[in-house]
């Protein structure tokens, strides 16, 4: 590339993150809130990233709005994460403009509200663990793994599933995986009662007061049927706000029904993903006056 066009790209990127300021700005307007944009897998260089943005916002507003999209990635970066929000803002919020899957799901329900409209998504909270080079889903082995001692138990094993668990089974392994699954049922207990059930005071069907017992058995309710795969069928299968509403009788926010979050959001979120593209990044983190993208 010549200097002549590499200074031009500069000039280019320069214009369109000035753009996106902008128009990340109007977001904030309609929220009243601080904004942040997190887009990528939730790996370990996420957390020291949000860190650095969310310390260099000043003057800061009483609220955060998180605007996350994220296939998922580790609970422990959820969590710092999660922590990290929380150290700087007594509000934070969740907008999920397309999906937020797995540990993804778990962050947003950190959040006093989760900003969802009919497109968008979570999913099971199906913690993912390294293996090698790769992520697996923990409770896909868990659940396989549980269904090969149950048919065993039956005398029901065939000689190559038995084969299978005496090459593949590892009782350290294995435990890691349970932890994991206790870990994010904990968090989200946590984490439900302690934000988005805050201000549950009465049922709505017959207006009975609400104790802290009912918020914390609610929130393991939900927490469990997450973690639940049969349930969902799939790590990867979405859970829109309509099933989140019916099903877990969860209180979603359409982002999409506010004339003024709705098309300000869109503007943005739009430029963003295109932007995205253009620079080949696979991780962004955006915030006013400052991108960064890998």
């Amino acid at each position: 590339m010549s200097a002549e066009a590499s200074a031009a790209e500069r000039d280019s990127n320069r214009i369109i993150e000035q753009q996106l300021d902008s128009r990340l700005a109007a977001v904030e307007e309609a929220a009243n809130a601080d904004a942040i944009a997190y887009l990528g897998p939730m790996y370990r260089v996420a957390d020291d990233q949000v860190k650095d943005a969310v310390e260099a916002i000043h003057p800061r507003r009483d609220k955060l709005l998180v605007i996350l999209e994220t296939g998922g990635g580790y609970v422990d970066v959820a969590e710092r994460i999660a922590r990290i929000f929380r150290h700087h803002y007594g509000h934070v919020d969740f907008l999920i403009p397309n999906y937020a899957m797995s540990a993804g799901t778990i962050l947003a329900m950190s959040g006093d509200s989760i900003l969802m409209d009919y497109a968008s998504i979570l999913g099971p909270i199906d913690p993912q663990i390294p293996r090698g080079d790769d992520l697996v889903p923990a409770l896909g082995y868990l659940v396989q793994y549980e269904r090969l001692i149950e048919k065993s138990n039956k005398g029901e094993l065939s000689t190559a599933e038995l084969a299978f668990l005496l090459e593949n089974f590892d009782a350290a392994e294995l435990y890691r995986y349970e932890q994991e699954r206790e870990l994010s049922i904990a968090l989200l207990q946590e984490w439900l009662v302690k934000y988005k059930f805050k201000n549950w005071t009465k049922t709505e069907t017959k207006g009975k007061k609400v104790t802290p017992a009912m918020r914390k058995t609610r929130a393991r309710e939900v927490a469990e049927k997450l973690n639940q795969t049969d349930r969902w069928h799939s790590h990867s299968r979405g859970i829109p706000m309509e099933v989140l509403q019916r099903d877990l009788k969860l209180l979603i926010d359409d982002f999409g029904a506010d004339p003024k979050l709705g098309p300000a959001l869109h503007d943005y979120y739009r430029l963003l993903k295109n932007y995205m593209m253009r620079r080949d990044h696979v991780i962004v983190l955006h915030s006013g006056g400052r991108y960064v993208g890998f």
